[in-house]
């Protein structure tokens, strides 16, 4: 399971949505080998160097993406990430999109929680909403 504040996890399709709009789209997280139904609002879980949420606008050229580590999986600060990744994950990086109409009207709905909780299994990914 992997924890992200709301507010960031916000943060991230807004961010994405505003690089979008001023650089010509969204980005796909494989290239030709995505489906073009990824190129939306939304944000990529990605598990390599830990675990985080990736804004999923296009860039500038030598643009930095807008990032968040999940609570349980950052690289610098959690001394067992890599063992938590990889029980979590899986070993191998990889990168999931996840809609922002899958997000927001769930956020929207419950406006006390304060997180949300992302546990992967083998087909797919299971949110839950937690207040802190």
């Amino acid at each position: 399971m992997f924890t992200f504040p709301i507010l960031a996890v916000r943060k991230v399709i807004e961010r994405g949505i505003a690089d979008a709009k001023a650089n010509g789209g969204f980005r796909l997280p494989h290239g030709d080998f995505s489906s073009t139904e990824q190129a939306r609002p939304g944000l990529w879980l990605i598990g390599d160097q830990g675990v985080y949420i990736m804004a999923n606008g296009k860039l500038p050229e030598g643009g930095k993406p807008f990032v968040v580590y999940s609570e349980q999986c950052h690289p610098k600060g959690d001394i067992d990430w890599w063992d938590y990744k990889r029980r979590h994950f899986g070993g191998d990086d990889g990168v999931e999109f996840i809609a922002a109409e899958q997000l927001i009207p769930l956020f929207d709905r419950n406006l006390r929680a304060t997180h949300i909780n992302m546990d992967l299994t083998e087909d797919e990914i299971v949110f839950s909403l937690i207040t802190r």
